[in-house]
């Protein structure tokens, strides 16, 4: 019984450690074009103008937010991001950072950051987010292939 236990235990561990190892790279001489994409998105939503952004995404991509699947990049801008940077006066990050990984032609990029969006109507809006978003290089060029973001109240737990 000793024996079944300690190799729960050996196995357990080793599942844990494996992760952690497997964070491989700081992604080396790539971490500045793909920072630069994610900056290039960012930038858009600031400028309340999206227009060029499709080249940062995959055809493929799939896009998430808030508990909703939203398609692909191009249905996400026609149906719900466009319309909605219609509707706001000022859009601002601030508190941004990141953390960035990658193995071979994958990238992981994870966003925290707070940001105030000032309506054409109503009340500002400020909360914390977090976006998780993977990137794939094709030939030379990294795109976005899938990008899940949420929010909550800005002093939420």
């Amino acid at each position: 019984m000793k024996s079944i236990v300690a190799a729960g235990v050996v196995i357990t561990m080793a599942s844990i450690a494996v992760p952690a190892q497997a964070h491989p790279t700081d992604c080396g001489d790539q971490r500045s074009e793909i920072t630069r994409i994610l900056a290039d998105y960012r930038g858009a939503i600031e400028r309340l103008d999206a227009t060029g952004t499709e080249p940062l995404f995959a055809p493929d991509s799939v896009i998430f937010e808030n508990g909703g699947v939203e398609g692909n990049y191009t249905n996400y801008l026609a149906h719900h991001l466009g319309p909605e940077l219609g509707h706001f006066r000022s859009f601002r990050f601030s508190d941004h950072q990141l953390d960035l990984w990658c193995e071979g032609d994958v990238a992981v990029a994870t966003e925290t950051y707070s940001y105030r969006i000032e309506r054409a109507e109503g009340d500002p809006i400020e909360r914390r987010g977090v976006t998780t978003s993977v990137l794939r290089r094709v030939d030379r060029d990294w795109r976005i292939v899938n990008m899940h973001g949420s929010s909550r109240g800005r002093h939420s737990t």
